[in-house]
């Protein structure tokens, strides 16, 4: 690229570039270059393209052809309505999560939680999300990570969320990991591990996202298999349970969920995959 290469020139040959390393290179390259410019993207689209190409776009350009994700590079991920820090300690918070906050909001359509618990909540994305929708509410995030939990305070502070959310060291695969928590919870959400050890993934995540957040055991089941016998002592008798699952975990789940007395229901995510498990007590016969 010559040195009088404009930024729409670089966002046209960054496109080229990446599009055999992401299924959105423009996006990736737009988002980049804004970076680098220190503006957001709609200001850059607007006002910004017939600039000179700032300094730092090619060495972020380089990261991201290595199948680094675009999250890491720029430090920041949007979820719901909020943007957010992220970092390789972290797990990327995904749109196919935000179908958790939206079967929350079902849930509770009528009578709004108080109390609010997040099982392994890395960025703090789905405590944050649901804390922003109830506003009346407060809650627990709690994970193994005290890197991610770094994080997750630094974006509850971010998101004004500072009074309402606690973030704090758990670890579920440890003995007595629930027994200093403030319950009983109204809702509690999780997005734990579920990916099969041997499952084939994207570069970009088996090289860069950590693997204590992608998988749980040769079926993917292992955390549910821990979390759900302990939903009893944490959930309130009419409270809410909402658990991502893979695409393919529906019945594995929902029989797990049985054993112990719950009943699921299912929410799609955007792409029409099995996204959310809704788990309420079953009611007494």
């Amino acid at each position: 690229m010559t040195q009088s290469a404009t930024i729409a020139d670089a966002l046209r040959e960054a496109a080229t570039d990446l599009s055999g390393i992401s299924d959105t290179p423009r996006l990736d390259a737009e988002l980049l270059m804004a970076d680098a410019l220190g503006v957001d993207r709609g200001t850059m689209l607007l006002m910004r393209t017939r600039d000179p190409v700032p300094s730092g776009f090619a060495e972020r350009l380089a990261r991201r052809a290595a199948h680094e994700p675009v999250a890491y590079i720029t430090g920041r991920q949007d979820f719901w309505t909020l943007t957010l820090a992220v970092s390789p300690a972290v797990l990327i918070p995904r749109s196919d999560s935000e179908t958790l906050i939206e079967a929350a909001l079902e849930a509770f359509a009528e009578q709004v939680p108080t109390r609010i618990l997040d099982l392994g909540t890395g960025s703090g994305a789905l405590l944050l999300a649901a804390l922003s929708e109830f506003p009346h509410a407060s809650g627990v995030g709690i994970d193994a990570s005290e890197q991610a939990l770094e994080i997750a305070r630094a974006n509850a502070e971010a998101t004004s969320l500072t009074d309402r959310a606690q973030m704090v060291h758990g670890d579920w695969r440890t003995q007595g990991w629930s027994a200093g928590l403030p319950g009983p919870f109204d809702l509690i959400l999780a997005n734990p591990p579920y990916i099969e050890a041997d499952a084939a993934l994207a570069r970009q995540v088996m090289e860069h996202e950590p693997h204590s957040a992608l998988f749980a055991g040769a079926e993917g089941l292992d955390d549910y298999r821990i979390l759900i016998p302990a939903l009893p002592a944490l959930l309130a008798d009419r409270g809410v349970a909402i658990f991502e699952i893979g695409a393919s975990q529906r019945e594995a789940v929902s029989a797990i969920a049985a054993a112990y007395g719950y009943d699921a229901q299912c929410r799609r995510d955007l792409a029409g995959h099995d996204r959310a498990l809704m788990l309420r007590r079953r009611a007494a016969t």
